[in-house]
């Protein structure tokens, strides 16, 4: 029985072998795929690279960004996250050159990944996921992606680093470093000096403008008028504009005090305009007039223009408030 031993280590040699053999492919594979990564990141993948990266065994990571970029999909998402994407893929090769993280970031469109596609079902895109380490130190137990969530709109760079890190703790994880553009502070910088020069050499007409009480007390009315009639309400809690009344027609004001709607504001803001613009007259224009005939016209028209106005006020309030008992003709 002294050959037993030695026949079972004979019988163990191509198990061990092949166990090197995988631990090796798949260090090589990943080298491999980091090299080119360094040259060039995120890293563009085909049907083929994607099968051949994301095979089991692999001792590192794999983020896979599946996205459709081509304008004739017509994919807004995929636009508009692919330069976080970059930012970020070219964020992880700057600040872990050598790859101690053991991840990469890769990205598979649509037009060179059909296949991959289809094999996963996917119907819609972006999708981004990531494949862990099924040997090794950090080696899961389930082998399965995990899949990043889109439902709260364009992620940034910061966030998808972060849900990596959860992801993938103990691992070091670079932060994202976005480069300075240039052209954006060139264009900023002669902008400001534009408007400031622009703005030296109109001085002398603007400052008249700033400086007249006519135009704070029309700007301030204005105000008055835009918040007094629920303009901040409809911003807050987001109002219909109008709704139905039950019976073919379309209802302009909301019954109670806890509801309103928008066009209900702004008949509301133009009533109080009309008042404004009436009682501002009859105190300011009209005594000014020297024509006498032309002062009692404006005095009685505009008399009856504060009068209709706020009958109509008074009308829409009992709509408002059904126990209101005052009321001032024509509208009884």
């Amino acid at each position: 029985m002294r050959w037993l031993p030695a026949l079972l280590s004979l019988a163990a040699l191509p198990l061990g072998a092949f166990a090197a053999k995988s631990s090796s492919s798949s260090a090589d594979r990943f080298e491999k795929f980091h090299t080119q990564a360094v040259a060039s990141s995120p890293l563009k993948l085909a049907d083929a690279s994607y099968k051949k990266l994301t095979v089991a065994p692999r001792d590192y990571s794999v983020a896979v960004l599946l996205t459709a970029l081509d304008a004739k999909y017509g994919c807004q998402l995929c636009t508009l996250f692919q330069p976080e994407w970059d930012v970020l893929g070219k964020s992880y090769i700057r600040g872990d050159k050598a790859g101690v993280s053991r991840l990469l970031l890769t990205t598979l469109d649509f037009t060179d990944g059909r296949e991959t596609f289809m094999s996963l079902g996917l119907q819609t895109a972006p999708v981004l996921l990531l494949f862990q380490p099924t040997t090794g130190p950090h080696a899961v137990a389930n082998p399965d992606p995990i899949r990043f969530d889109f439902g709260n709109g364009v992620p940034n760079a910061e966030g998808v680093r972060d849900w990596l890190a959860r992801q993938l703790p103990d691992r070091p994880h670079p932060a994202v470093y976005r480069p300075v553009d240039y052209l954006r502070w060139v264009v900023s910088i002669v902008s400001f000096l534009g408007i400031l020069g622009a703005g030296f050499k109109a001085w002398p007409f603007i400052l008249p403008v700033i400086q007249s009480r006519n135009a704070w007390a029309g700007l301030s009315l204005i105000g008055i008028l835009l918040f007094t009639s629920g303009h901040m309400f409809n911003q807050i809690r987001k109002v219909p504009y109008v709704a139905g009344d039950g019976r073919g027609g379309i209802s302009y004001f909301a019954g109670g005090f806890q509801s309103q709607y928008g066009l209900e504001t702004q008949i509301v803001a133009f009533i109080y305009g009309a008042l404004s613009f009436s009682t501002i007259a009859l105190a300011l224009k009209a005594p000014r007039t020297k024509d006498s005939y032309m002062q009692q016209v404006m005095v009685i028209g505009f008399g009856i223009v504060l009068a209709v106005m706020y009958s109509f006020l008074l009308s829409v309030f009992r709509i408002k408030n059904g126990g209101y008992p005052f009321k001032l003709p024509p509208f009884m």
